[in-house]
């Protein structure tokens, strides 16, 4: 499979369009509706233009809040005219709550854990992207990889794309980050080769996860409190 959803933003390294995947009826997914990505605050004014250029009306950022504190997005407080920003901590109020409460699973089981220990996090960010108006919802954490990595799943999931595709949306994240982040941690290179593995099989056992214990993902994001008017408003978008 050639993979051609790769976003030009400066300085972004994860960003990419969640349009032209395959459904299963044969059509693709609508381009212009979400985009996934990395964390915005290294943006420079020319990828602030660039994101507006492109249409994103929509800013949903998914990091604790800590994080946003820390590393603020260039678009909180930002009195932009067409560019609305939402925080929706995914995992909870804290890092070290989310980490306390989870327990120890490896990558390949990772995003089950969320689906069952951060549905409030999960609905509140849907909700979010229900509820957005016109133009295109982008949404982030940190490295793009694991928060913003299972909403996509679930939206592409949602809209009926081939699981290799969702997974593949999935693991092309590993080749996005992999240089950048040699780069930045030269004397770390075995733990950022895992930190930064997506590894596909964590998808293919999510989407198990959510058939057997859900009965698949609409019903999953019915039973994490979203109506039927918000799945299908999230559905059409793509």
């Amino acid at each position: 499979m050639t993979y051609s959803r790769h976003l030009t933003f400066p300085l972004l390294l994860n960003a990419r369009d969640l349009g032209n995947c395959p459904r299963h009826d044969g059509t693709l997914t609508r381009t212009g509706q979400f985009i996934r990505a990395d964390e915005l605050e290294r943006l420079t004014s020319g990828g602030i233009a660039a994101l507006s250029d492109y249409g994103v009306r929509t800013i949903l950022d998914l990091r604790w809040p800590e994080e946003a504190a820390q590393r603020p997005s260039i678009f909180q407080g930002l009195q932009h005219p067409h560019i609305n920003y939402v925080h929706v901590s995914m995992l909870g109020p804290s890092e070290e709550r989310w980490r306390a409460q989870r327990p120890p699973v490896v990558k390949e089981t990772w995003n089950n854990v969320v689906l069952d220990l951060a549905q409030t996090g999960l609905r509140d960010g849907l909700r979010a992207i229900a509820q957005a108006t016109a133009g295109t919802v982008l949404f982030h954490c940190y490295s793009g990889k694991d928060r913003t990595g299972i909403l996509a799943a679930l939206l592409l999931d949602l809209a009926e794309v081939q699981p290799e595709f969702i997974a593949e949306d999935y693991a092309v994240t590993t080749e996005r980050l992999r240089e950048a982040y040699l780069a930045q941690h030269p004397d770390e290179h075995e733990a950022i080769l895992e930190s930064v593995r997506c590894p596909p099989n964590n998808i293919y056992n999510m989407l198990a996860h959510l058939q057997m214990h859900y009965g698949g993902t609409a019903n999953y994001l019915r039973h994490i409190g979203l109506s039927d008017a918000e799945i299908e408003q999230i559905r059409r978008k793509l």
